[in-house]
């Protein structure tokens, strides 16, 4: 039976611990840190949901809301787990990524050695098209070199492609043609992400970059936040999951699944939101938040 206390849940995983906060409408608060299960990190979610719920009294059909930060993202790029990926640019720009910007972090060292990039460039393949900075086709989609590069996509058993085309922030007609034709002949199986719909900017390394990260831990984000979804529902949790952004905010899988990009770092971004919000409720002016 459904009792008339709610209550909301938070978490957040790391790669050792899981933090399990539980919010009752009648105020008692809940805290609970367990081992993460890194082959499934949903696992260790709902035990500590199971375990935070009956030590409260609560049953999973009072929760109103889950929200969650992560780091799967994060740790997807520093331990280079992420999806084999293919990029694939406007003729002549395959190596917008190796050459970056002007600025290195290191002023100084002239032997400074950029970190790999997430594609190697014999994965960076081109295609013939151009649009102007205004929108302009200054030259139409080549879809017979296109095809060529499909049946390299093919062959070499990617899991994602990143598209990313000269001004398409301005118009992604190509880019969508694209990612629409690629779609057609590989099926779903392939996370294709178009830099248009991720960062459409005109700063050319940045797009690009992002747009790769997007596809590099789209595939292992999309297993992990599905799992988690389905475990919550078999669990007999209805109440919608949020997942934090990197920026602090909240959205839903389902957006989370198609812009990953935007949960890298989701975790200490949510510490900071949460020591403002507690900062404010006591009347501290200045509050300074670490992460230990």
């Amino acid at each position: 039976m459904i009792s008339d206390i709610r209550c909301l849940i938070g978490v957040d995983i790391g790669g050792t611990f899981t933090d399990i906060c539980v919010l009752a409408t009648d105020g008692r608060l809940i805290t609970k840190k367990i081992l993460s299960t890194p082959e499934d990190y949903s696992l260790g979610i709902i035990a500590g949901i199971s375990e935070s719920l009956n030590e409260i009294g609560l049953l999973s059909g009072d929760v109103n809301g889950v929200s969650h930060a992560t780091t799967v993202a994060t740790n997807t790029i520093l331990e280079k787990k992420g999806a084999k990926t293919a990029l694939l640019t406007t003729e002549g720009f395959r190596d917008v990524l190796e050459m970056r910007r002007l600025r290195i972090p290191e002023l100084y060292n002239l032997q400074y050695e950029k970190p790999p990039s997430l594609v190697p460039r014999r994965y960076r393949f081109e295609v013939s098209e151009r649009m102007g900075p205004r929108g302009e086709v200054w030259l139409e989609l080549d879809e017979g070199t296109l095809g060529a590069v499909i049946e390299k996509l093919s062959t070499l058993d990617f899991e994602a492609l990143a598209i990313c085309l000269i001004h398409s922030y301005v118009d992604s007609t190509h880019e969508q043609r694209i990612s629409a034709l690629v779609k057609e002949a590989l099926g779903d199986d392939l996370y294709v992400t178009c830099s248009s719909e991720i960062l459409p900017e005109i700063s050319e390394y940045d797009r690009t970059s992002t747009t790769v990260v997007n596809a590099y831990i789209g595939p292992s984000v999309a297993k992990y936040i599905g799992s988690l979804v389905g475990r919550l529902t078999e669990y007999g949790i209805s109440a919608p999951l949020e997942i934090i952004q990197s920026n602090g905010g909240a959205m839903t899988a389902a957006a989370a699944i198609r812009k990953p990009a935007s949960i890298v770092e989701s975790g200490p971004a949510a510490g900071v939101i949460a020591a403002a919000r507690t900062a404010k409720l006591t009347g501290q002016e200045n509050a300074i938040s670490f992460v230990i």
